[in-house]
């Protein structure tokens, strides 16, 4: 099984594909995950769905939207809101988890293995073999 991150960008477009990938694919739908980070003393969020693997090719795809979301201390985010509202809808859990920033990696692909990494050991994504 193949396991990849396809970034769709930080806007608000971005984050509504997201959305729309999700309510199109729920039957497919294998996690929501609020990944959270801080760069510069700011409080960043990327939004991720995980997608079972196809039937045919074994490509598990992640799609999320990296860091795009600023949080200030004590405050929400309305897209927070409506991705939390969605993974209910569909009756998913979001799991979260706080990680390092993309900035601390010298290549994109880098942080997105790392990524890989720390959501297998969190269970969020399952083994290789599965």
């Amino acid at each position: 099984m193949i396991q990849r991150f396809i970034e769709l960008g930080e806007g608000y477009g971005d984050f509504y594909e997201l959305l729309e990938l999700a309510t199109s694919n729920k039957n497919r739908i294998y996690r929501f995950i609020q990944i959270e980070t801080t760069i510069n003393k700011q409080k960043r969020v990327s939004l991720a769905v995980v997608l079972h693997p196809a039937a045919q090719g074994g490509f598990m795809p992640i799609y999320f939207c990296r860091e795009g979301i600023s949080i200030k201390s004590g405050q929400s985010s309305k897209r927070i809101t409506q991705f939390s509202e969605l993974a209910t809808q569909l009756q998913q859990d979001i799991r979260q988890l706080e990680v390092r920033p993309s900035v601390d990696f010298p290549d994109p692909e880098l942080y997105k293995q790392y990524l890989i990494g720390i959501l297998r050991v969190n269970h969020c994504l399952p083994p290789l073999n599965w």
